[in-house]
């Protein structure tokens, strides 16, 4: 492992940075070429074999965009990637929220992906600007990177390599765990967009008690009864996140209205429209605002584990756009959920989905402790190799 005694030295004296450009978009020549252009958001934190655009030569001779040899170290300096890293598998140019880092002999450049990895949390809590962080090249080219014999540099790369793909080997366990439910949905009650299965049809507002939340009005709080809500973020595709509630308002006579109950189905309105989760109680006591649909389901019809997958596959085949409104931002409305047809299959049917669901529940768990045990350790490692 690394010890105190090797020496440090800053980034910007070992290794050349720079960042890359966006070619003006009015001009469609200097797009759909045969040059990669990589965007933060292509940034999986390994290598970068493809990426979503591509740009043409004369996009390169004329545009701030630079090109970046195959092996170059990719770091993301703008918003929600901040600290993203990427390996260049190819040649590629990039735009300007990504920082390129040419590596010499002397410095391994996996060895400085792994470095560059163990400092992400520092590189984000230097980044400005709110709600959209941004780190500069200044700050890279500060960071002081331990310099052991090159020899000792492969050491440390191929002891990170073998825990980093115990990680890998964890996350991909967790995902195909995640995709049990859905495959398991598809195969009892079919395509629920074109009911392949020719299950009755039902409105959304006949399975249920269907209402929107509470609005913020900020005005209007006194500061009296002030009770955590539930918002757009807190709910994901099956799961409640209920960490960094805020509070409102919800006066006596209005409670019962917007208090949850165990069993209800929170329902994005806007964002990625219809995302859904159960609250299965997670607090005991918690309202919900005006972002999110609740409801309330009739058990004698539909099961929530049902509607949740449901909601999920329309979602995936744009059926949930198509029933909402589109201006600058997707809303699916009040109105517009009640009205919404959907497949009704028997309950009995349902009660075997949320049978066999319960049990890949229990699966996806042991998996997602798996994966976190795994990175925890990687982290750790890490911290150990970099920090001593």
């Amino acid at each position: 492992m690394i010890s105190k005694k090797w020496p440090t030295q800053p980034l910007g004296q070992i290794c050349l940075t720079s960042s890359g450009g966006t070619p003006s978009r009015s001009q469609s020549k200097y797009f759909g070429g045969g040059i990669p252009w990589v965007k933060s958001g292509d940034l999986t934190d390994g290598d970068v074999m493809t990426c979503e655009e591509t740009i043409t030569e004369e996009a390169l001779s004329q545009s701030s965009a630079k090109l970046f040899r195959k092996g170059t170290v990719l770091v993301a300096m703008y918003g929600a990637t901040v600290g993203k890293l990427g390996l260049l598998g190819m040649d590629a140019t990039t735009n300007q929220a990504v920082c390129g880092i040419s590596v010499p002999e002397e410095l391994d450049r996996i060895y400085l992906f792994y470095f560059l990895l163990s400092q992400r949390a520092s590189l984000i809590e230097k980044s400005t600007g709110g709600a959209q962080p941004n780190i500069s090249q200044k700050i890279i080219r500060e960071l002081n990177v331990p310099m052991p014999p090159i020899a000792e540099q492969l050491r440390i790369v191929d002891i990170l390599s073998r825990a980093n793909g115990i990680v890998r080997l964890r996350r991909e366990a967790e995902k195909k765990a995640a995709e049990l439910i859905p495959a398991l949905f598809l195969d009892m009650f079919g395509d629920p967009a074109t009911n392949s299965k020719g299950w009755t049809m039902v409105a959304f507002g006949d399975v249920g008690e269907c209402r929107l939340g509470k609005m913020l009005d900020k005005q209007k709080q006194s500061g009296d009864f002030q009770l955590p809500y539930l918002r757009n973020v807190n709910v994901q595709w099956n799961r409640i996140d209920i960490y960094d509630l805020l509070t409102m308002d919800f006066h006596p006579d209005e409670q019962a209205k917007f208090r949850l109950q165990k069993g209800d189905i929170l329902i994005c309105e806007g964002g990625e429209v219809g995302r859904a989760a159960i609250w299965n109680g997670q607090m005991d006591e918690c309202y919900y605002q005006k972002a999110l649909h609740r409801l309330r389901p009739n058990l004698e019809m539909v099961r929530p584990d049902f509607i949740v997958c449901l909601l999920w596959h329309l979602a995936r085949t744009g059926a949930l756009l198509g029933a909402s409104t589109h201006a600058t931002i997707a809303h699916l409305t009040g109105v517009q959920l009640k009205a919404m047809k959907i497949i009704c299959p028997p309950v009995a049917l349902q009660n075997q989905f949320e049978q066999f669901a319960d049990r890949c529940k229990s699966i996806q768990s042991q998996q997602a402790s798996a994966f976190s045990t795994a990175q925890a350790t990687f982290n750790a490692l890490m911290a150990q190799v970099f920090q001593g």
